[in-house]
């Protein structure tokens, strides 16, 4: 096991990475800006390390100062948490070229996946099940064309290094398709420093499905089913369950194991997420996202297994200490993300906290790093927090949901809340019959009251 883990990160994953850590008996580091010296998890920490200003470019992004970080600490580790440099393949290998582990998988993978025409690829050679689309980068517009008539209209063009939402547009007819293809080239361009794009066959209504995986980087990995992630805005998720409402055990077993197989053949390290779009009883595979996810802890209620611990664990080269007969399924959960934005219009809200309950009792975690008068600041995500509930059955789990968003109190800034009390009436949402496109069409009934 390590001696002492830096955790470069932030906010609540930072928190959340902080008490996996304490409880393997392992020392910590918490890395910050100067924006984030009052910080909860700067708070308790073993050591801290101001690491830079604000912006996180110049702190959070900044891998010589977090180098520096370790050398000063003796940390033999850096867990990376999610977002910031948690899928940065070159940072890895930095970290490894100065005798420090990366707490995640191997830099080939990273890099791998995160190129999604290579990973389309892999994917395929692995035996998932791909969406409809070009198997390489678009060139000129002509090939694009050519290209959007064999996959049939409509068509959604994708940034190859994008995320987020940025360098997608969906054509629907020959004629919308140069300018989108100008557009998402432009937008991948500033985002990524990258603007190369591919077609996928755009799917109307299908649903938004990932598959948990843990593998120990020797050849044993195994699926921790599925989470539902299809309440999006602007590709952004918003509201995340497990299992499916969507899935049997029949559909949840198959593609599990297929996902499973495909990172026993790769010895895939540490945990991981495959995303697919399920569409009339077909999986599509989309991307992987090689780190924890914001949504993991869905998947830690509903299976009992500690994710960031067991990522931990294997990063430190123990042998996987599950068998897929081992991994047990009970109930269900729902993670909503409470942010510090306007519930209507979604604009950002930073500020002090004037007044903070989180709610409690039987099957409700809060995971969340804000306290009574801690400032949001504004300078990253928005995230005051997530609400995690658990009940022994969905109708149980959204009743108690219900219940925990009556009890939550954020006052002094804005917040998301209203939406989810508003989401917990809804039918489509009671009866589990919602898709990707769901959440955004709602939202322009003006259904929810701030």
């Amino acid at each position: 096991m390590f001696d002492k883990i830096l955790i470069a990160n932030r906010g609540e994953i930072a928190l959340r990475v902080l008490r996996a850590c304490k409880e393997l008996g392992v020392a910590t580091v918490a890395v910050h800006s100067t924006a984030d010296e009052d910080a909860m998890h700067v708070r308790l920490a073993d050591e801290s390390v101001c690491i830079g200003p604000p912006p996180a470019k110049d702190s959070y992004l900044n891998i010589p100062a977090i180098l520096t970080a370790c050398e000063i600490t003796g940390a033999d580790a850096v867990h990376p948490g999610y977002g910031f440099l948690s899928e940065n393949a070159r940072f890895a290998e930095i970290l490894a070229e100065h005798n420090v582990h990366f707490i995640g998988p191997r830099p080939e993978h990273i890099r791998l996946m995160g190129d999604k025409i290579a990973a389309k690829r892999a994917a395929k050679k692995l035996g998932l099940p791909t969406v409809p689309g070009s198997d390489d980068a678009v060139g000129g517009d002509e090939e694009a064309g050519r290209l959007a008539g064999e996959i049939g209209f409509p068509v959604m063009v994708k940034a190859a290094a994008g995320g987020g939402g940025r360098g997608m547009k969906v054509v629907r007819a020959a004629t919308e398709l140069r300018p989108a293809l100008a557009t998402a080239r432009a937008e991948a361009k500033a985002a990524f420093g990258d603007d190369t794009v591919y077609l996928e066959k755009y799917f109307e209504r299908p649903r938004h499905i990932e598959i948990q995986v843990l593998g120990d980087g020797n050849g044993s990995a195994i699926h921790l089913g599925e989470r539902d992630c299809s309440l999006q805005r602007r590709h952004q998720k918003v509201w995340e369950e497990g299992p499916s409402p969507a899935l049997n055990t029949a559909m949840r077993d198959k593609i599990g194991e297929r996902v499973a197989a495909a990172m026993r053949e790769i010895k895939y390290l540490g945990v991981g997420t495959v995303e697919f779009l399920y569409d009339d009883g077909g999986f599509h595979f989309i991307e992987m996202n090689t780190r924890i996810q914001v949504e993991h802890p869905v998947t830690e209620m509903i299976t009992d297994i500690d994710l960031v611990l067991e990522q931990i664990r294997v990063a430190a080269g123990n042998e996987l200490p599950l068998q897929q007969d081992s991994v047990k399924f009970h109930g269900h959960a729902i993670e909503c993300r409470v942010n510090a934005e306007n519930a209507v219009s979604f604009r950002p809200s930073p500020g002090k906290i004037v007044h903070y309950h989180p709610p409690g009792g039987l099957g409700v975690r809060v995971d969340s790093a804000v306290y009574h008068g801690y400032a949001i600041p504004p300078y990253y995500d928005s995230l005051v927090g997530k609400l995690i509930v658990h009940g022994k059955t969905r109708a149980e789990c959204l009743m108690r949901l219900k219940r925990a968003l009556d009890e939550f109190v954020v006052d002094g800034i804005e917040t998301t809340l209203p939406l989810f009390r508003a989401l917990v009436q809804e039918k489509d949402i009671i009866d589990g019959d919602y898709h990707i496109h769901w959440l955004e069409e709602f939202l322009t009934r003006g259904a929810v009251e701030p």
